[in-house]
């Protein structure tokens, strides 16, 4: 099993940056990839970003240059980590909840794919 809990949103003008932090354990977490979703309002949820446990790096179309997926290992057991989300030139249409999800071995843009989620955290862009 894998547990995700998010933090780090909140209110932010346009423009404006954000990081949004994922920490991420349980004895299976070695096999998954970790991947940010988001949802606004009236809107299904829709992939962001992701990163496998090798590094490799995902985004999508619409945050490319703008958002970055990083990781820091807390421990060489690798039962926990921690996956950053560090958003730049956020927009008002970037205003969602946001959640991590963790899928082995390989990430997948479509949430159904995903059986471990956190409880998001909610990004407002606005002035």
């Amino acid at each position: 099993q894998v547990q995700l809990v998010e933090s780090g949103g909140g209110l932010v003008q346009p423009g404006g940056s954000l990081r949004l932090s994922c920490a991420a354990s349980g004895r299976d977490l070695s096999r998954h990839s970790i991947s940010w979703f988001r949802q606004g309002p009236g809107k299904e949820r829709e992939f962001v970003a992701a990163v496998t446990r090798a590094g490799t790096t995902y985004y999508a179309d619409s945050v490319k240059g703008r958002f970055t997926i990083s990781t820091n290992d807390t421990n060489r057991d690798n039962i926990r980590s921690t996956v950053y989300l560090q958003m730049s030139s956020l927009k008002p249409e970037d205003t969602a909840v946001y959640y991590c999800g963790a899928r082995a071995p390989v990430p997948s843009s479509e949430p159904r794919h995903y059986v471990y989620w956190g409880q998001g955290t909610q990004v407002t862009v606005s002035s």
